[in-house]
């Protein structure tokens, strides 16, 4: 068996029986031809069922001298690592060469938090009395008290909202939906905003169920919301690395560090694994050291 070949056969497989995409295909494509580079160079005449563990550590240490930086790295040990299953899976290996490979350890960044006390005073900073400021709050309550996505928020409908039972449908990614509560300052907010601002717009045709409307009477874009947070933060005061996702992050670690469940985080937020909300359960020194100084038995001055 031949690298032509096998690669071949592999791409056939990812299209036709893993259904990727073309840039998801493409990516793998481009693993393999990096640890196919590298066996031209190092190791000539080598053929995939000859490759083994030692040959796979020289690989990675030889990306690591091309100053790839750490993801990059573990994207190809992945597509490396789905390229042998493949032939195993085809019975043209007998063993997995790529099992025991370690790649570079990837450190979860987490994103910055808003206090609760920062979050209300970037809705403070809202100008009301200009023709957005409706807007923008309920926009703000939303994403806070619901914790969702900017996707999500420019694609809200009103034929999703149903004030009545405080929940809101949303369809994430994947087009999975799923019903989130919705708080009462959210409510009142995006009630006052339909009732008393978006009811006086003239609305562009395919943008009547759209909640959240730019003033143009259009669904308002993904920039522009980018763009409002960034300025609340900066009138706030706020000198942190802001965006939409920050309200989202903030809304879960402020749901566990309060005691939500995390399975009923993991719903809320849309995450199809409880590993991804796992980020969430990060808590500030402070939020510790008060939980510490609350629960931990202390001793009586006079104890020896």
């Amino acid at each position: 068996m031949d690298w032509k070949s096998s690669i071949k056969g592999f791409k056939a497989y990812l299209k036709l029986e893993r259904s990727l995409s073309e840039n998801s295909i493409d990516a793998y494509m481009r693993d393999i031809s990096k640890l196919l580079e590298y066996i031209e160079q190092e190791h000539p005449g080598v053929s995939p069922t000859k490759v083994d563990l030692g040959i796979l550590d020289g690989f990675v240490t030889w990306l690591f001298a091309r100053e790839l930086n750490d993801r990059s790295q573990a994207r190809m040990i992945s597509g490396v690592r789905a390229y042998y299953r493949y032939l195993l899976m085809e019975d043209l290996m007998d063993h997995d060469p790529t099992e025991l490979l370690e790649g570079p350890k990837i450190k979860r960044k987490l994103p910055d938090t808003l206090s609760y006390e920062e979050i209300m005073r970037m809705i403070n900073a809202i100008n009301l009395s200009a023709p957005e400021g409706a807007r923008n709050k309920a926009m703000l309550e939303t994403l806070y008290s619901c914790g969702l996505r900017v996707s999500e928020l420019i694609n809200l409908r009103l034929s999703r909202l149903h004030f009545q039972n405080e929940y809101v449908r949303i369809i994430g990614k994947g087009d999975k939906e799923r019903l989130i509560p919705i708080g009462h300052d959210a409510v009142k907010y995006i009630s006052i905003y339909i009732n008393e601002v978006r009811c006086h717009q003239t609305i562009h045709k395919g943008s009547e169920d759209h909640v959240f409307l730019n003033q143009r009477g259009g669904k308002i874009s993904r920039m522009s919301v980018f763009s409002i947070i960034k300025d609340l933060a900066q009138k706030a005061g706020i000198h942190k690395s802001i965006s939409p996702h920050t309200l989202r992050h903030s809304f879960a670690t402020h749901m566990v560090e309060r005691g939500a469940n995390l399975r009923a985080v993991q719903q809320m937020l849309g995450h199809e694994s409880i590993t991804t909300t796992e980020i969430y359960t990060h808590l500030d020194r402070d939020f510790l050291r008060d939980t510490v100084e609350q629960f931990l038995p202390k001793h009586n001055k006079g104890d020896k």
